[in-house]
């Protein structure tokens, strides 16, 4: 019997008493999807599944699109991700360090996805956590001045800007680099047509720079919207453990993983990804190329 149980104050239901691989009537599938819609992520465990079942299950909730770092898809199957830090021949499995900062996955694409879907096949007994954050209730929770203030503005999401701040360690960006990267306007308020709400989304730990405002006003307010938005009281942390399906919506979402580093802990999850929603979501299967792009 299928159930859906609130796992924080304002974010997040836990789905029971369904198998992800097997039937799911249409009236319990609609109550699973506006479940989703309206709480930004479903938390399903105990699960069993192939690729090809992840693959099949995902495509229920639309449009499944390759969203990966070639070396790292799995196989023959570029709309699976892998995240681990597993290496085999000397070389990494999948995508060992991503992440660790808060973030929407696909921001600076013209087209972000519209979520993405995690399976955890190994999790190590420390570290590894998710947190995740509900930019609808954020949103809602701001001043009404400062709500005021950001309706209409946008901001300049650059991956060359967030390099130093996200990947401290890594060397500077390349030329070519910059040259694949353009910057991307997105609004800091973004209206979630499913949900008829809206939701912050100007996430991450970057002062991004807003469109037609001096930097030493734009970088302050954006700071202030970013920390505000993930307050404990618009989180929750997942502890993982085998066999968990977490998926969230990253039009009002949003998410960032814990080390997980300590020597011989193993960590393998799954990726797959939503495309930006175009039409219902019966009408939505397939897959197609999304471009490469950073893990979340």
């Amino acid at each position: 019997m299928l159930e859906l149980i609130p796992l924080a104050d304002r974010i997040g239901i836990e789905v029971r008493g369904v198998d992800v691989t097997g039937p799911i009537s249409s009236g319990d599938f609609e109550r699973i999807y506006q479940a989703w819609i309206d709480n930004t992520i479903l938390l399903f465990r105990d699960q069993h599944m192939t690729t090809a079942e992840q693959i099949a299950f995902t495509r229920r909730f639309g449009e499944v699109i390759s969203y990966t770092r070639r070396e790292f898809a799995e196989g023959s199957e570029p709309e699976i991700l892998i995240l681990s830090n597993i290496s085999k021949d000397g070389k990494p499995i999948g995508s060992p360090v991503s992440g660790r900062v808060w973030h929407t996955d696909g921001h600076y694409l013209p087209e972000p996805p519209a979520g993405s879907l995690l399976y955890a096949l190994e999790t190590p007994a420390e570290g590894g956590d998710t947190l995740f954050a509900n930019m609808f209730a954020a949103y809602d929770a701001l001043p009404e001045p400062v709500r005021a203030r950001i309706e209409d503005l946008q901001v300049v999401i650059s991956r060359v800007q967030s390099r130093p701040y996200n990947y401290p360690d890594r060397p500077p960006v390349t030329d070519e680099e910059r040259a694949e990267w353009p910057d991307v306007p997105q609004p800091m308020v973004r209206f979630h047509e499913e949900a008829g709400r809206k939701a912050i989304y100007a996430g991450g730990n970057v002062p991004w720079r807003i469109v037609g405002m001096d930097e030493g006003e734009s970088a302050p307010l954006v700071t202030f919207v970013q920390e505000f938005s993930v307050q404990p009281r618009f989180t929750y942390r997942h502890k993982w453990r085998p066999g968990d399906i977490i998926l969230w919506d990253n039009r009002s979402a949003l998410h960032r993983a814990t080390p997980y580093d300590l020597a011989g802990s193993r960590r393998l999850m799954h990726r797959t990804t939503l495309a930006p929603r175009r039409a219902a979501p019966e009408a939505r299967t397939g897959g197609r190329e999304y471009g490469a792009a950073m893990a979340g």
